[in-house]
């Protein structure tokens, strides 16, 4: 596995800085259309249902409840938007893939939307794509990896719920994740292991998403 960046206080209190700001819900796209200009560093989250991706978000932001968490897979159908006043980031929460029992036209407009957004958005920074920590790479994420690569879209790879497998267990999820990354072009070559929960891995985090702002 590729050794974990060693982040300086310096990059850890300018990620800590750059989600001081309150960030605020400002609205769901369906079209790509819908999106607002393309005036600032744009991040976006992509995960299979009920991978944490909520989660994640209110945890990098400090906010209980600023994207809605559900038991029922599948309930973010839209492209979330995410600002904060005066912030150069943007944050983008893209439907959660994956759910079998999702009506087929329902996962036909969501992968439709999900490609344009990929291909379209000039600029997009980066895709955090959430694994869950306990499971590794699905069928379905492999996909999506395959979409990134082809429009040559940077993702780095984010294991979510590393609070919950044992250590023997994450170690060798992480172990094959980033053996399975290795030769991907678009691939960042380190991997975040996160725990919403618990506040792991949140600090690294923000430090990776301020780096690309600055």
């Amino acid at each position: 596995m590729a050794d974990a960046p060693d982040y300086s206080e310096a990059a850890l209190e300018a990620g800590r800085l750059l989600f001081a700001r309150p960030f605020d819900f400002v609205k769901g796209c369906v079209r790509v259309d819908d999106l607002p200009p393309a005036d600032r560093t744009e991040i976006a989250f992509a995960g299979r249902s009920n991978v944490g991706k909520s989660s994640l978000i209110n945890a990098l932001t400090g906010r209980v409840n600023l994207a809605r968490t559900s038991n029922t897979p599948g309930r973010t159908q839209e492209l979330n938007i995410f600002e904060a006043d005066l912030a150069p980031l943007r944050i983008v929460d893209m439907p959660g893939y994956g759910f079998a029992q999702a009506p087929k036209p329902k996962v036909e407009a969501w992968t439709k939307l999900i490609h344009a957004y990929l291909v379209g958005r000039p600029n997009l920074r980066r895709v955090y794509v959430l694994v869950d920590g306990r499971h590794g790479l699905k069928a379905h994420d492999l996909t999506l990896m395959n979409e990134l690569d082809k429009a040559a879209v940077s993702y780095q790879i984010v294991l979510t719920k590393s609070d919950k497998p044992s250590s023997d267990a994450l170690a060798k999820v992480a172990a094959a994740t980033a053996k399975a990354i290795v030769k991907r072009p678009a691939a960042h070559p380190s991997l975040v292991l996160t725990s919403s929960e618990k506040g792991t891995g949140i600090a690294e985090l923000r430090a990776e998403i301020a780096a690309l702002v600055a």
